[in-house]
C-alpha cells in the first residue's frame, strides 16, 4: 500500500465465496423496545453460495453476473457498494476496486445472501486495500449494514443471539448434507417480522434452543433439531402459502431426516443421509417442479477458519 491508502496496480485480484446461510432453527425468545425482535438460533454455512470478486480500480464500481443478476440492483443501496463505502470511510482509503458479483443464490430467500455479500465485500476489500482495522471493529462496521452480516463474516457455525450482534461459535458438530429448495417467491424479511409483531404470535416468546457440548453424528444432530423450531414459519406462511409445499415436498423424498424453512424464507432445508440422496432428491423436486430452484450441497458444521472459495 502506498501513501494515502492507495492500491499499486498489481495487486492481485482478491476472490470471496459468499455462501448460503442456513438457520437450522430459530426462536423468537423477546421483543426489544425499539420494536426489534431478539432471537436465539443456530446458524450454519453451505458450500454453496454467491462469488464475489475485487481488483485494484480508481473508484468503486460493482457489475452482477449468474443466475440471479436480474434480480438485483448494482445501484447505492446495494449492500456490497455499501459496505465499501463504509470501509472506505472508516479507514481513509482513497483507492477504489472494480467488484463483480456472481450471484447464484435467489434474491430476498431467507438464506443471507445480501448479507453473505456484504461480508465478502468487507473481508476482501479489508485484504485488498490492506487495511488495519481489528476484527472487533470490522464486525462492528459489519452490525451498521445488518443483523445478519456479522456471523456471515465470522462465516462458521455459531448460536446467534440479541438482534444478530451476540456471535458465540457452536460446539463441534457433524457436517450434514443438505438441499436447499425455494419456489422462487421473494419474500422480505422485514415484512415477515413485521407480520409476526401484528400476528396472534406478537406477545408469545420461546426458550433458547441452544446445547453445550460436542454433537458426534448426523443423527444426533437432527434430533436435538427435531426438538426446536422456526417461529418465523406462520408469518412466512401467511406470505408466501407454497412454503407448506416445498416442506411437504421434502419431508416425502427418501432419505430427508428433517425439512424446515430457513431464516425468513421462503428457501426450506431438507437434511439428508449422504450426498447422493441429497442429490437424487433436488432432482426429483425440479422433475416435479421445474419452476422451482433447488440446490444439493454439504452443510459445515465441523471447526473450521474458512470456508471453501
Amino acid at each position: 500500500m502506498i501513501a494515502g491508502g492507495t492500491v499499486r496496480d498489481a495487486a492481485p485480484a482478491i476472490r470471496r465465496r459468499a455462501p448460503a446461510k442456513i438457520n437450522l432453527f430459530l426462536h423468537v425468545v423477546g421483543r426489544r423496545a425499539d420494536g426489534f425482535h431478539q432471537l436465539d438460533s443456530l446458524v450454519a454455512f453451505t458450500d454453496y453460495g454467491d462469488d464475489l470478486t475485487v481488483a485494484p480500480a480508481s473508484d468503486i464500481s460493482l457489475a452482477i453476473d449468474g443466475p440471479f443478476a436480474r434480480d438485483l440492483p448494482a445501484g447505492g443501496d446495494n449492500l456490497v457498494l455499501r459496505a465499501a463505502r463504509l470501509l472506505q470511510a472508516e479507514c481513509g482509503v482513497t483507492a477504489g476496486a472494480r467488484i463483480r458479483l456472481t450471484k447464484n443464490l435467489p434474491v430476498a430467500s431467507g438464506i443471507g445472501g445480501g448479507s453473505a455479500d456484504g461480508a465478502a465485500a468487507l473481508a476482501a476489500l479489508t485484504q485488498l486495500w490492506q487495511s488495519r482495522v481489528s476484527p472487533e471493529r470490522l464486525a462492528d462496521l459489519a452490525l451498521q449494514l445488518g443483523a445478519d452480516l456479522p456471523v456471515c463474516l465470522a462465516g462458521c457455525a455459531s448460536f446467534v443471539g440479541g438482534i444478530g450482534e451476540k456471535i458465540d461459535p457452536a460446539p463441534p458438530m457433524a457436517d450434514l448434507d443438505i438441499l436447499l429448495v425455494n419456489p422462487l417467491v421473494p419474500l422480505p424479511t422485514i415484512e415477515v417480522f413485521r407480520r409476526r409483531a401484528n400476528g396472534p404470535d406478537s406477545a408469545r416468546f420461546g426458550a433458547p434452543g441452544r446445547w453445550q457440548g460436542a454433537v458426534a453424528t448426523a443423527e444426533a444432530l437432527c434430533a436435538r433439531l427435531a426438538d426446536c423450531r422456526n417461529d418465523l414459519t406462520e408469518a412466512a406462511l401467511g406470505l408466501v402459502p407454497q412454503i407448506a409445499e416445498v416442506v411437504a415436498r421434502l419431508e416425502r423424498q427418501p432419505g430427508c431426516r428433517l425439512a424446515r424453512l430457513s431464516g425468513s424464507g421462503a428457501t426450506c432445508f431438507g437434511l439428508f443421509a449422504d450426498n447422493a440422496a441429497a442429490r437424487a432428491a433436488a432432482a426429483a423436486v425440479l422433475k416435479e417442479k421445474p419452476e422451482w430452484w433447488a440446490v444439493a450441497t454439504k452443510l459445515r458444521l465441523s471447526r473450521s477458519d474458512e470456508l471453501p472459495d
